[in-house]
């Protein structure tokens, strides 16, 4: 599973629920529930077929349409990525104009070559209104020996794990435990933005992404199932310890990554100095 589609499950706040976008295709084919009862009534099958089936179709577009905006907004908000797995925003628009052009022939009797017009222009609205969807994956540049691939591997997985945490603290009945968890994770994410923005960091970050993460899993995956069979309150504060201390370890990690890279720019700068010294400018 890509990075791609462990942020995607996790950031519902992606296209949000309450936006409009993509909502009006749920709309469109309402006029074909009256077509369709009135085609029934007078016994004309095929109009009865073609209408419930535009309808059937015109959803299915809708849907198509939403999960893909969705997919397209996770992506454009992730620093790395994969495109969308699917192209759903594409399929709609094919879905859509294949639907138009079957009503317009089928259901009102246009001749085909209208019908192919109505078709294309369906078509050339779907991608005017919703574009299609993105296909080009964001890629990270080699460092200090590690390559793209090798950098972008390990930051899909330690998102995984992220996105696994924040699971498990669904689970987990506690405001204060729960609020503690969020910050540890948003921490965590912070840092894997960072290594993205600037690989070199990857190098520094290792044993973050390889140890310490998982073994806030691991504690968090623990606690969550053990706290719902007994409610002790020495294992509550133990975890909460824990947690301290896992928060610390993180912010440490994260002030570490932002130290070293303001010392990589201090070395820049005194090189430059000399360099200008060297040429008599200084």
């Amino acid at each position: 599973m890509s990075l791609f589609e462990n942020f995607k499950q996790s950031a519902l706040d992606a296209l949000q629920p309450y936006s409009p976008r993509g909502l009006l295709l749920y709309f469109l084919p309402v006029a074909l529930i009256p077509a369709t009862f009135i085609a029934l009534g007078k016994g004309h099958v095929l109009d009865v077929l073609v209408n419930a089936a535009g309808f059937t179709f015109y959803m299915l577009a809708a849907w198509c349409v939403r999960r893909g905006l969705q997919a397209e907004y996770v992506y454009e908000k992730s620093r790395i990525a994969s495109p969308p797995p699917k192209p759903l925003k594409t399929i709609a628009a094919v879905i859509t104009a294949l639907t138009t052009g079957m009503i317009a022939w089928l259901g009102a009797g246009q001749p085909l070559p209208v019908a192919l017009l109505f078709a294309g222009a369906a078509f050339l609205g779907m991608y005017l209104s919703y574009g299609f969807d993105p296909r080009d994956s964001k890629k990270i540049i080699a460092a200090y020996g590690y390559s793209g691939d090798e950098i972008q591997k390990a930051l899909e997985g330690s998102s995984r794990i992220i996105r696994n945490i924040e699971q498990a603290n669904e689970r987990i009945r506690n405001t204060e435990l729960n609020r503690r968890i969020e910050r540890i994770c948003k921490v965590a994410d912070t840092i894997l933005a960072e290594i993205a923005a600037d690989p070199r960091d990857f190098r520094r970050a290792r044993k973050f992404l390889n140890v310490y993460l998982d073994g806030v899993l691991q504690v968090t995956q623990g606690y969550a199932k053990t706290h719902q069979q007994t409610h002790s309150g020495e294992l509550e504060q133990n975890f909460r310890n824990v947690l301290n201390t896992i928060e610390t370890v993180f912010q440490e990690q994260r002030q570490k990554l932002l130290e070293e890279d303001v010392f990589d720019l201090d070395v820049k700068i005194e090189v430059l100095n000399t360099q200008l010294k060297q040429e008599g400018i200084l």
